[in-house]
């Protein structure tokens, strides 16, 4: 068992050095006046306390923090993967299991400093990374607080844990900030990505970010340990009855992506939230939906999928 977090280089600490860090938190507070943050672009002005579609203004809320073991492989390693969940989310899936934080609010208000602090902390607990849950409504607040925890010793490798709803415009001030981009592909199907996340536009604007979250970091790269240090890993949860769109999510990957893509394969789908007021949501994934979606991925050439295991061993039947 290793005793020694892997030495690793974060992405940010050249533009740090350079000032352009300092650039990228100047430009990204310049879009929250007429919020264009996320790929929602609600054009309210958060600096002045008004909330978009995301229920998020000028404060950061964050729900918990600490190592967290249940993550991706790469990414946990022996120290955990270090995790800041944040408060609000500018999806409004129907299913989501963790809805009390993401669409009614739950989490404590904090600042800037408190912000880094925790990345700190994180660090200092020889976690392997940090997990940003959530952000795509906060980089503003992110760019600022890492810019303020580098200051004081930071150099963990970011990874960008998100839903996939990401403005390329806020991607592109995170070039060379974030080392590891680990987005949803939720759908392959408008009609039902508005129906179940209120989001029609969700498959082209997730593909657009998708693609540019591979621009810049390219393939997961793993070190000689097992611990991821830069790269794209994606998430795909299995729904029931295909709603996920499994074999066209897929077919991009290893068409328009690389067919080296590392992919989470998830099953873990169980109703919750508003799910059971949707038949087609009111029920696990079967066995066999799950088998169905690993073998699209593998007719498609994708063969990186994390923990590929029996159906018994992640609860299907």
């Amino acid at each position: 068992m290793p005793t020694k977090r892997s030495e690793s280089t974060a992405a940010y600490m050249e533009l740090y050095r350079s000032g352009e860090l300092r650039k990228r938190v100047e430009r990204a507070k310049g879009m929250l006046v007429s919020c264009r943050v996320c790929a929602r672009g609600c054009d309210v002005n958060r600096l002045a306390g008004q909330v978009g579609k995301c229920h998020a203004s000028s404060q950061v809320v964050v729900s918990s923090y600490g190592p967290h073991f249940g993550e991706e492989a790469p990414l946990v390693g022996w120290g955990g993967s270090g995790t800041i969940f944040f408060t609000h989310c500018n999806l409004r899936c129907v299913f989501c299991q963790n809805y009390t934080i993401s669409q009614q609010g739950e989490g404590y208000v904090v600042d800037e400093e408190e912000l880094a602090a925790m990345m700190l902390s994180l660090q200092a607990r020889d976690c392997h990374n940090i997990n940003l849950v959530s952000p795509s409504h906060m980089v503003p607040h992110i760019l600022t607080a890492l810019e303020l925890a580098v200051a004081k010793g930071l150099s963990l490798p970011l990874v960008y844990n998100t839903g996939g709803y990401d403005s390329v415009e806020s991607l592109r001030l995170l070039d060379g900030v974030v080392d590891i981009y680990m987005p949803d592909m939720k759908y392959s199907d408008e009609a039902l990505a508005q129906r179940f996340s209120g989001i029609k536009d969700y498959p082209s604007v997730n593909r657009m970010a998708v693609k540019e979250m591979h621009r810049q970091v390219g393939d997961l790269q793993i070190d000689e340990q097992g611990i991821a240090t830069r790269g794209l890993l994606v998430r795909h949860l299995v729904l029931p009855y295909a709603l996920a769109g499994t074999e066209g999510v897929v077919r991009f990957l290893a068409q328009e992506v690389s067919p080296h893509t590392y992919l989470n394969i998830m099953a873990q789908y169980h109703p919750a939230h508003r799910a059971f007021a949707f038949p087609q949501l009111a029920r696990p994934v079967l066995k066999q939906e799950f088998l169905q979606a690993i073998n699209l991925a593998c007719q498609h050439g994708l063969e990186r999928l994390d923990r590929l295991r029996s159906p018994s061993a992640v609860g299907l039947r």
